[in-house]
């Protein structure tokens, strides 16, 4: 059963969406990270978030009914996706975890709609939001969960960046199976029963 964030409490992972605050971004592939991270606090119980972190955080347990289970938090920052680093840093700093221990899921239009690939470290691909998180966890060697959105027919800056702010182009049903399938690889992650590539 989840209950709100205490710093008095270790965790075992960090898990933090990535995506922009406000209606107008809900319903976008900018915003998965979001959606994932609304779609295992619901699976897992944790109850409601507090503001923490300048970002929404809750912990609780996950695991088989009557085992220890393992401590997770969830972190959605709020400071919009270019400085998301300013607020995981913080908090992966109060939770005195290692970076391998912090899975960050977010967007990725250089895979096609539908694919996962969960990693550590990597390149930032022109991602800002994983250029400021580089800068606040001081290294680009944390877990990602990166869901692949797929991109439009053209290289155009502007263009990109209009697919991944504007509503998703496939149906409902098939973004709610992408997210279930996100939430599903996250939670074997944490549970240790699918591990990271390029981790030790």
């Amino acid at each position: 059963m989840g209950r709100f964030f205490s710093r008095s409490e270790p965790v075992d992972w960090l898990i933090v969406g990535l995506g922009n605050p406000g209606a107008a971004y809900q319903w976008t592939p900018h915003n998965v990270g979001f959606q994932v991270i609304s779609e295992l606090s619901e699976r897992w119980d944790l109850g409601r978030p507090k503001k923490n972190f300048k970002g929404l955080i809750v912990s609780g347990r996950v695991g088989p009914l009557g085992g220890p289970g393992v401590r997770v938090a969830l972190l959605e920052p709020l400071t919009y996706m270019n400085e998301s680093g300013t607020s995981a840093g913080p908090a992966r700093g109060a939770l005195k975890l290692e970076l391998d221990h912090v899975l960050v899921i977010h967007d990725e239009i250089d895979l096609p709609f539908g694919q996962l690939q969960a990693r550590i470290g990597g390149g930032l691909a022109g991602h800002n939001g994983l250029r400021s998180l580089r800068k606040g966890l001081g290294s680009e060697q944390f877990g990602r969960l990166r869901i692949g959105v797929g991109r439009p027919a053209t290289t155009d800056s502007a263009s990109v960046s209009d697919y991944v702010l504007g509503r998703w182009q496939q149906p409902e049903s098939e973004v709610d199976a992408l997210v279930a399938a996100a939430s599903d690889l996250a939670e074997q992650i944490v549970l240790g029963r699918a591990a990271l590539s390029g981790s030790a």
